[in-house]
Parts: C-alpha cells; sequence; structure tokens
C-alpha cells in the first residue's frame, strides 16, 4: 500500500511540474486558456461589485440630497409661517420635522468607512486628552516637553479651533468642558499684539462655528468681545487693514519685515466670519469693514485678477512681490468663492464670483507640468518671471477649483473639475514621493526630475486632506478616501506619540519636532472625519468652511455688496435654524 500511495502521489505532483507542460504544448495551451478564462471571470466580478457600489453611493447621495431639501424646505416654510403671525416657534413641530430627516439618515454605511472614521475620531480624543491634561487653556501643546505654550497670547487658540470638530464627532463632554472654561475663563484683556488674521480665522471662525452649530449664545457674545477689539486695525486711509493689534490698548501696526505693507492674505481673509457676526448680531459694522477691502481692492483689480502679496494699507496700492497661491496669497482667493456661496449664490454677491474667476484665468496662466511624469503645479511669480516652486500651502487650490467648479457652464466646469484632479494627484505624491510619506513644505520642480522637497518640515497641515474631502464630495470617487487614508496612516505612525501629536523636522529622516499646532484638531482631523462620513454630516449646500475648516451656515444676501445694513430679521431666522439643527437635525453617525 505504501508503494500504491507513492505512486499515485508521483502522478499528481507530475501535473504541476512545469516541465510536464513544456513537454506538451497542446496541454499547455489549455492551461493557459483555463487561466485566462478564471482570470477574466475573477475581474468581470470585481467590476461588477465596484460598478455596483459606485451606483449605490451615487442614489444614496441624490436621497441625501432630496432629504436635505425636503428639510429645508419644512423648516423653512415653518419659520416663515412663524415670522408671518410672529410666532415662537413650538420644539415639538421642530423635533417631528428633525426626526423625519434623522430616519432617512439611517441608511447603511460602507463598515470600512465607518471603521477610518473611528480611527480618526480615536486620534482626535487622544489629541484633546493631551491637551486638556498638559495645556489646558494655553494656546497649544508641546507633546513632547508635556507643557502648553501661549503662541496667540494666550487666547485658548487650541480649545477654540477645536470646538465644532468636538461637536461634529459627538465628543459631548469633551465640548461642554470646553464651553464652561469658555465661559468661566476665557478673557480678551490681554496687553498682546495679536495677528488680525490669526486671531479672526481661529478664534472668531471657532466660536461663531460653535454657535451655529449649537446655538449657544455665549459663543456668540465671545465672538463679538474679540471682533470688536480688532475692529480698529480697519482704521486706515484706504481701509486695508493693519495686520497686528494689541487687544487692549488697540493700537494697530504692520510687522517690521514687511516694510510697512499690509499682507494680501492677512487682509483679504476676514470678510466671511464678519460678514457672519454681522448677520448674527445685526450689527452691520463688522461687515462694512471687511467688504470696503474688497471694494477697494477691486478698483485696481488686474486683468489676469493676480495680485502680489503686498498692499499700502494708506494708498490701497499693490507692491513690487511674489503672486502665489502659497504662503501670503492663498486664502485672499479662497474667500473670493466662499463670500459667493455664504451668501447663497445671490445676485448680492456675484461681483466676488466675478472677481475669483478673473482670477481664476490668472492661475491658468500659472500652472505648469513637470517632466517625465507630468505633474501638474501652481507655479509662483515675480514680475513677468515665473518660479518653479509649489508651497503644500496650495494644496487648498484643487479643492477650492472643484468647489466652484460648478458655477461654470458645462466645458468650463469639466476643465476646471480636471484641473482641480490633476493638482490633486500632485499634492497626494507630495506625500508619497517622501520616506514617511509626509508632504514638506514646499517643493521646487526641475527638468526631467519631476519634483523634489525644498523646506523639508511637516507641521501637521490640512491642506491635502482638505482638497480630498471636497474632491470625494463633488465627485464620489473612492479614491480621495484612499489617499486620504494613506495620509492618515503617515501621520499615525510619523507623528503620534504618548502626548498627542508633533510635526516633522523633516520628512527624509522622520526626526519629530516638539508642537502639536492647533490646526491638526481644528482641520487636519476635521477634514479627515468628514471624508469618512456620509455627505449629510455638514452639506455644503448650507455650509461654508472658513479658511480654518469652522463651518458656517450659509445665509441668503439680498443686500448689495456695497450695502451697510444686514437685515435685522437674520439673526433670529438663523438662530432657529440652529437650534433645529441641534435638535436632532444633526444627527452624530
Amino acid at each position: 500500500m505504501a508503494r500504491t500511495r507513492s505512486s499515485s502521489s508521483s502522478t499528481t505532483w507530475r501535473y504541476v511540474n512545469p516541465a510536464y507542460y513544456l513537454k506538451r504544448p497542446k496541454r499547455l495551451a489549455l492551461l493557459f486558456m483555463a487561466f485566462v478564462s478564471v482570470s477574466f471571470f475573477v475581474w468581470d466580478r470585481q467590476t461588477l461589485v465596484r460598478e455596483h457600489e459606485d451606483e449605490l453611493f451615487k442614489l444614496k447621495s441624490e436621497l441625501l440630497q432630496l432629504q436635505n431639501q425636503l428639510h429645508n424646505h419644512a423648516l423653512t416654510t415653518y419659520i416663515d409661517v412663524l415670522q408671518l403671525e410672529e410666532l415662537k416657534p413650538d420644539e415639538n413641530i421642530v423635533k417631528k420635522i428633525n426626526t423625519t430627516s434623522k430616519n432617512l439618515d439611517d441608511l447603511p454605511i460602507d463598515p470600512i468607512e465607518n471603521q477610518r472614521r473611528e480611527k480618526v475620531k480615536d486620534a482626535m480624543v487622544h489629541a484633546w486628552t493631551s491637551y486638556e491634561k498638559y495645556a489646558w487653556g494655553h494656546d497649544e501643546l508641546q507633546p513632547q516637553s508635556k507643557n502648553g505654550v501661549d503662541s496667540f497670547g494666550g487666547l485658548g487658540a487650541t480649545l477654540i479651533d477645536s470646538l465644532d470638530t468636538l461637536y461634529i464627532m459627538g465628543l459631548d463632554e469633551e465640548f461642554q468642558r470646553a464651553k464652561e472654561w469658555i465661559t468661566n475663563s476665557l478673557d480678551f484683556n490681554k496687553n498682546y499684539d495679536a495677528s488680525v488674521f490669526e486671531t479672526t480665522i481661529r478664534v472668531v471662525g471657532g466660536l461663531l462655528s460653535a454657535y451655529d452649530l449649537s446655538g449657544e449664545h455665549v459663543f456668540l457674545e465671545k465672538a463679538k468681545d474679540i471682533a470688536d477689539r480688532l475692529l480698529p486695525a480697519w482704521d486706515t486711509p484706504s481701509g486695508i487693514p493693519y495686520n497686528i493689534i494689541n487687544l487692549v490698548n488697540g493700537n494697530p501696526h504692520n510687522p517690521g519685515w514687511t516694510g510697512g505693507d499690509s499682507i494680501l492674505a492677512d487682509s483679504g481673509t476676514e470678510q466671511l466670519e464678519f460678514i457672519a457676526l454681522s448677520q448674527r448680531t445685526g450689527d452691520p459694522k463688522y461687515q462694512q469693514k471687511v467688504e470696503n477691502v474688497i471694494r477697494e481692492l477691486n478698483k485696481t483689480f488686474p486683468a489676469d485678477g493676480l495680485l502680489p502679496i503686498y498692499i499700502n494699507p494708506h494708498k490701497g496700492t499693490t507692491s513690487y512681490s511674489t503672486i502665489t497661491f502659497g504662503a501670503m496669497g492663498d486664502s485672499f482667493y479662497e474667500y473670493l468663492l466662499k463670500v459667493w456661496i455664504q451668501g447663497n449664490k445671490t445676485a448680492a454677491v456675484k461681483p466676488y464670483r466675478d472677481m475669483w474667476e478673473t482670477s481664476m484665468k490668472g492661475l491658468l496662466t500659472l500652472v505648469r507640468r513637470t517632466e517625465p511624469s507630468s505633474f501638474a503645479y501652481i507655479s509662483e511669480k515675480i514680475g513677468s518671471s515665473l518660479i518653479d516652486k509649489m508651497d503644500e500651502l496650495a494644496c487648498f487650490a484643487p479643492g477650492m477649483i472643484a468647489l466652484g467648479s460648478s458655477g461654470y457652464g458645462p466645458d468650463e466646469s469639466s476643465k476646471f473639475l480636471n484641473l482641480a484632479e490633476e493638482l490633486a494627484w500632485t499634492c497626494y505624491n507630495f506625500y508619497q514621493s517622501t520616506p514617511t510619506k509626509l508632504a514638506g513644505e514646499n517643493y521646487f520642480f526641475h527638468s526631467g526630475q519631476d519634483m523634489s522637497v525644498g523646506t523639508s518640515w511637516n507641521i501637521l497641515r490640512p491642506e491635502t486632506v482638505e482638497s480630498l474631502f471636497y474632491l470625494w464630495r463633488l465627485t464620489g470617487n473612492k479614491t480621495y478616501q484612499e489617499w486620504g487614508w494613506d495620509i492618515f496612516q503617515a501621520f499615525e505612525k510619523n507623528s503620534r506619540v504618548e502626548s498627542g501629536y508633533v510635526g516633522l523636522k523633516d520628512v527624509n529622516t522622520g526626526v519629530k519636532d516638539n508642537m502639536m499646532q492647533s490646526f491638526f484638531l481644528a482641520e487636519t482631523l476635521k477634514y479627515l472625519y468628514l471624508l469618512f462620513s456620509p455627505p449629510s454630516v455638514i452639506p455644503l449646500d448650507e455650509w461654508v468652511f472658513n479658511t480654518e475648516a469652522h463651518p458656517l451656515r450659509i445665509v441668503t444676501r439680498v443686500d448689495s455688496p456695497e450695502a451697510s445694513n444686514s437685515k435685522q430679521g437674520t439673526s433670529s431666522n438663523n438662530n432657529i435654524r440652529i437650534r433645529a439643527r441641534k435638535e436632532g437635525r444633526f444627527d452624530k453617525p
């Protein structure tokens, strides 16, 4: 019997020996055909599954869009009736409207998206608890040395920056503790020279977003307090603001290294927050100040819509300096588009859209492509000379372009969306091209070399994942989720430490720094969380993100850009909507 088993075994093994088939070409051909058939069958099944998943996603997105429209129509109709009859809202009716919407939200969600979203939420919990333990009330945490530092004058920057992220992720106890600190301990009366730009986008924006989401009035009161302290910065002959102001005495000035000039991004990135503040409070002074800046710049707006980064606050004219969609230029262009969205794209805010479209014509003249891989990038410009350099900060642009593409006709829309996708691929490769899979601060492009890291640190920036979020929301292409997941895993591997997250001094070596930037909690983790959340969580037809990723509710503008008066009824109308959202419409996934 042993010999029989051996003989049988030898016969079996003969058929897996390659030499057997080399001597029998017909059988080799049959085996090859069988392999091809099986491979085609498996590939075909996988293709069908992917097509089925894509179709389900599209159907779900359409259903969620109809859900939002139905909810908005029902709630708006109810509010209109209340205003006509001068009645107070019945919370039971509001709950019924929201419960209907909530039931539609209870749709099956991709389990992989669920798992990834929970991993991002765990990262936020780790970052927040570390801040709470070692740096509570300070601006930022130094995780390696386990202490807090006041990078912004002791305004609790990380705490305020994190409010809406906590709320969106359903971290209610953490949100309440932060609210208590703001109520009892936040004091802006500090003899500190604050950046008008940073204070606006982080503090004013963070407080207004927390108010829009929760309806808690303390956030609006604090936002008004700090905004009032910033307002004297706009008291210049041209209305172009100084970029630094003392929070106690109100003395404004510009940094010495600009030669007395104001910075483009620092002067043109307060519109969303101050317009929203006028809408919520009914006081037009905030809107007046920031809209005057755009009117002044529009007087001499160039044909290509590209402005140098330095502006004379006395004359309102630009100075000879770099043109860039990176540092010191970026968010000016972003806010031209987003004020149009914030005003619900009405005629009142059309001039902003017009200026933005002009700037996009200029952007096209800066787009170049590398060799040999044809990576698209946005170059910089000084005078008539182009510089083959792109900041990681400029990686917000793919998302901005995609967001604005729908305002064009079909051909132009397709052209700009394609450009957005090309640029996003480049930004993703900023990450993939380094040993740590984390991007450097900027990149240079040389003929035949594609891209090389310039400044090699990484400080946990959000711009690339921001663009991936917009592209996923607008196209439904899950590739952008995969790229975002790759970036998140790189942060987990290289930046997570015992007491929070840190940047890298060098993305090539992985040497760590000692700072957890407040925008990591405000922006990077929020956009990653939303990348794996249903589109009904902060829908883009109801909210607009400021440049620090703080969502502000869209409110239809009916005034002209030159009008000085906000409609007094806007604030109360908005509050009802916000309360309704709090009652259940804003269901945590």
